[in-house]
């Protein structure tokens, strides 16, 4: 099995094609957030190959991030679109205020404009919780379930690791994040995991169907 155990910062224009004919061949890593946030996992490519990713503890792994092994064969990690609560106001106030109630209980948060399909406004992000979203309707905020790719803030003095937001993403590939990828191959992985969050109620994520390794 293919072990990748670095992340590239630069690509050349040459690894540039070699990750367009790989992604034409449906060889890359479609991973859901929780995945993401482990360095040592295995993972089963779009193609069906079973592949293992050991990394120095370096941060989650983002949309296009590309790894690569002592061969120099690469793999790009392409963020899954799953089941998350998005969740807007009538007014920036409103939602400033949702996103400190979630952010004081330690709720991973997108921040994004591109997926609200020309809404001018503002909107938040987090993986399914029922009782956060009753919190947030309690509040006034608006709630709906959308899938989108889940790419969270990370912590502020963790740099070159987050996303620009409110645009769109363009690749070196034909594809784009906002794009729907319906592929039917299960995802294994080697364990499960579970969160613990500093407030009183449990969270249980039902959307995941890319099972996580423990040593993230």
């Amino acid at each position: 099995m293919k072990i990748f155990n670095t992340r590239l910062s630069t690509l050349s224009d040459t690894q540039k094609a070699q990750l367009a004919e790989q992604y034409q061949a449906d060889d890359y890593l479609l991973l859901d957030f929780d995945t993401r946030q482990h360095s040592r996992f295995r993972a089963i490519t779009v193609s069906g190959e079973a592949v293992g990713v050991d990394l120095p503890r370096t941060g989650v792994l983002k949309g296009d991030d590309v790894l690569i092994n002592a061969a120099d064969e690469l793999m790009q990690v392409i963020a899954k679109p799953q089941a998350v609560t998005k969740v807007t106001a009538d007014d920036d106030f409103l939602l400033m205020k949702g996103a400190y109630h979630l952010g004081n209980r330690h709720v991973p948060l997108m921040f994004d404009q591109s997926f609200d399909q020309g809404d001018a406004g503002y909107a938040l992000y987090f993986e399914n919780d029922h009782v956060l979203a009753q919190m947030l309707e309690n509040l006034g905020l608006h709630i709906e379930s959308t899938s989108v790719p889940f790419e969270p803030e990370t912590g502020a003095y963790q740099t070159g690791q987050g996303h620009a937001h409110g645009h769109s993403h363009s690749h070196s590939h034909a594809h784009s994040h906002g794009e729907s990828h319906s592929h039917k191959k299960s995802h294994s992985h080697d364990e499960s995991h579970s969160h613990s969050h500093g407030h009183q109620h449990s969270h249980s994520h039902h959307d995941a169907p890319v099972g996580r390794s423990n040593d993230g």
